[in-house]
């Protein structure tokens, strides 16, 4: 359960990689800012002011910022050291050992795959959002998940017979993750082409609403400011409902649309230099959301009042509020979320394709997951399997239990990555480091504080289905993990002559 790869190890499965070299630095960054640009902003801001924070989400988004930026540089000196495909999977399993790996690996579930599933559901509603504007009708029961009531502004949707309407199939999300799923399968080079074009796009749309909606809250602040008042509004007196627990509770939720610098560590084997590259996506793309987080969530929450948010597609509600006058504009910004949600989509699939990939050449999963397309050159197997389960579950589960579920993941997931740094600096203090993070040891130990510390202000129900996954997890471990695993057979990458590059990594050391 102890037994760690060698950095050695590690170093010699990146050199000998069969997926192809194909991304620069500039195509790291816009892969990280093409997934943390979209899921937050677009889907989980509306929530997260609605039924916790009020206006003050913006505060929330500059506590899960710091968070974050923490977990980030963490990631960045990680990334600069072990630069492979599996990011904090791989971490895990060369610092702390397999076992510790083995949860990383499921944790990362939750954090790729059900944050695909969450911001699909996104995608969902904005598209059938635009379609009404076009006068085409999407069945109702089709845009939602199981057996739930359909909301629109903060009330049931009602049928002719004056009935809520109940969902049971969200059918544009389930297309959506199949139709990216293809695309993944024909190959990372082209699916990061047209992710820059789509990162451009959403760029000039997310720059287009803070500058013109701005300037209209600017030209109306004397109306509009009443929707600031209270900025913080008053706790109901349930935990997480408003007050300071409820900024708390909804930096939680916006949490995980952070994680797209996270997505640029599992491009390792697929970058140029990864030792320079990685850790400039990271902190690069990082910067850049932050600022533009805090930007949209004023501007939101300003030109409508928060309680009209909790919608899958709160921006389409912030820019119908500007009037019909300005309908042109509304479905431009439409047009321009649901390209931006489509990108963050396919990096979320990407980095859970490319964890199952490194967790199968480790013969923690069926080896199957590892099978390289004769042509393509991707993970074509597991790259469907993770399509279909992403698909699944954006279709049938509501919004904010995936949020919520992904949360918990993403938190726990960056704190055993802080832990990581602080292990690795221990038993490799001689390792070369492309990045270090600043003031250690107080920064990682404070990434590790602050990510367990918002895991509690997760929904009680929440917390036990984690519970419950994660006993899953380990049962899991024990019956096939453990038994199939290369390591535990003696089977390493490295050629038989090859010495440990560094002592820590010697046997008995």
């Amino acid at each position: 359960m102890l037994a760690r790869k060698s950095v050695a190890q590690v170093q010699h499965e990146t050199e000998t990689s069969q997926l192809k070299r194909t991304l620069g630095p500039w195509n790291l960054v816009f892969l990280g800012i093409g997934c943390i640009i979209g899921a937050g902003i677009f889907v989980r801001t509306g929530n997260a002011a609605a039924l916790h924070a009020g206006p003050a989400v913006l505060l929330s988004f500059l506590i899960a910022g710091v968070v974050c930026a923490l977990a980030g540089l963490c990631y960045a000196e990680l990334s600069s050291s072990l630069p492979v495909s599996g990011s904090a999977y791989t971490y895990s399993y060369t610092t702390i050992g397999e076992f510790a790996a083995w949860i990383m690996g499921a944790l990362l579930l939750l954090e790729y795959g059900l944050a695909a599933s969450v911001v699909a559901v996104g995608w969902s509603g904005y598209v059938v959002s635009l379609l009404g504007d076009w006068g085409i009708q999407v069945p109702l029961e089709l845009t939602g998940p199981a057996g739930h009531a359909l909301m629109r502004d903060g009330k049931a949707v009602l049928d002719a017979a004056g009935n809520p309407v109940t969902t049971i199939f969200n059918l544009p999300a389930f297309l959506i993750c199949m139709a990216l799923t293809a695309l993944l399968v024909i190959g990372v080079s082209e699916s990061a082409k047209v992710n820059n074009v789509i990162v451009a796009i959403k760029m000039a749309v997310i720059i287009a609403f803070i500058l013109i909606v701005g300037w209209y809250c600017i030209q109306h602040f004397d109306t509009l400011s009443a929707n600031w008042k209270p900025f913080i509004p008053e706790p109901t007196g349930e935990k997480g409902e408003f007050g300071w627990s409820g900024i708390l509770r909804a930096a939680s939720i916006v949490f995980f649309a952070y994680i797209g610098f996270e997505a640029v560590s599992t491009a390792g084997q697929e970058a140029k230099n990864p030792k320079r590259d990685l850790p400039f996506g990271i902190i690069g793309s990082l910067l850049v959301c932050t600022i533009l987080y805090i930007l949209v969530s004023i501007v939101m929450t300003l030109i409508v009042n928060y309680k009209s948010l909790n919608v899958p597609d709160p921006v389409a509600v912030a820019v119908d509020a500007l009037g019909p006058q300005w309908g042109w504009f509304a479905k431009t910004i439409k047009i321009g979320a649901i390209v931006g949600l489509t990108s963050v989509i396919l990096v979320l699939m990407y980095g859970q394709t490319r964890i199952f990939y490194t967790m199968a050449r480790d013969g923690l999963l069926p080896k199957v997951f590892a099978t390289i397309h004769p042509k393509f050159k991707t993970p074509w197997v597991n790259t469907l399997l993770v399509g279909l389960i992403t698909a699944s579950a954006g279709a049938f589960f509501d919004i904010n239990t995936l949020g919520d579920m992904t949360s918990v993941g993403t938190l726990a997931a960056f704190g055993i990555v802080c832990l990581a740094v602080i292990w690795l600096r221990r038993t490799h203090p001689d390792l070369p480091r492309g990045f270090r993070v600043p003031m250690y040891p107080v920064l990682p130990a404070l990434g590790i504080v602050a990510c367990f510390a918002l895991i509690f202000t997760v929904e009680t129900r929440v917390l036990i289905f984690f519970g419950w996954y994660a006993i899953a997890a380990i049962i899991l471990y024990f019956l096939y993990g453990m038994h199939n695993s290369m390591l535990h057979k003696g089977v390493t990458s490295n050629a038989p002559h090859d010495l440990p590059a560094y002592k820590e990594d010697a046997p008995g050391a």
